[in-house]
């Protein structure tokens, strides 16, 4: 009997649930490079020797990833787009849609896959705080808000429940160039 799979999302926030504008993070051209490095670890530390994660985005957050960035590495990156008919240069595989991304980690990549981690955007965060089974979703909360253009789904209470603690995540006040942030960990209440 396999596990059951447990989605992982990993998303920064601003205080009003912004994630992106203009293409770019909201405090851009502002780096947290330690905020970046968490979001690596999580996404590229595989539990199981050989194999690797896997990235899920949508179309405009693969192309919102600086070109010499892309493909994220040692992870497989899945772009989901309905338009594109070919593969967009330096993605390993290209789905229609979410449950077709799933299927094929399923199927075709199931003896490479590890986990699995949407990256964006807001569609598909929706699409996956919504499905069901197991949902973790991995949160920097951004303690200042940046004018924002495309938002974070909001976080429901009666679905999902903040963790005291996890793993590798650190529960200090992390603060890079006058920027305080922190990092939470949701769990969905229905796993």
């Amino acid at each position: 009997m396999k596990m059951p799979r447990v989605l992982n999302g990993i998303v920064a926030v601003c205080p009003d649930l912004g994630i992106g504008m203009n293409g770019n993070l909201p405090w851009h051209p502002v780096r947290l490079n330690n905020e970046f490095k968490h979001f690596r670890k999580m996404t590229s530390t595989s539990s199981v020797d050989g194999k690797q994660n896997v990235v899920i985005m949508g179309r405009k957050t693969w192309f919102s990833i600086p070109e010499k960035n892309r493909p994220l590495n040692n992870r497989i990156n899945i772009v989901l787009s309905r338009q594109c008919k070919e593969l967009p240069a330096g993605a390993h595989h290209l789905a229609a849609d979410f449950s077709s991304a799933l299927r094929l980690v399923d199927t075709e990549l199931a003896d490479k896959a590890d986990q699995v981690w949407v990256i964006g955007g807001t569609s598909l965060y929706k699409e996956m705080m919504e499905s069901s089974g197991s949902r973790r979703l991995f949160v920097t909360q951004i303690l200042k808000q940046f004018e924002c253009d495309t938002f974070l789904p909001e976080i429901s209470p009666d679905k999902y429940r903040l963790l005291p603690e996890f793993p590798g995540v650190s529960q200090e006040l992390q603060e890079e160039n006058g920027i305080q942030y922190r990092f939470e960990v949701y769990e969905s209440r229905d796993n």
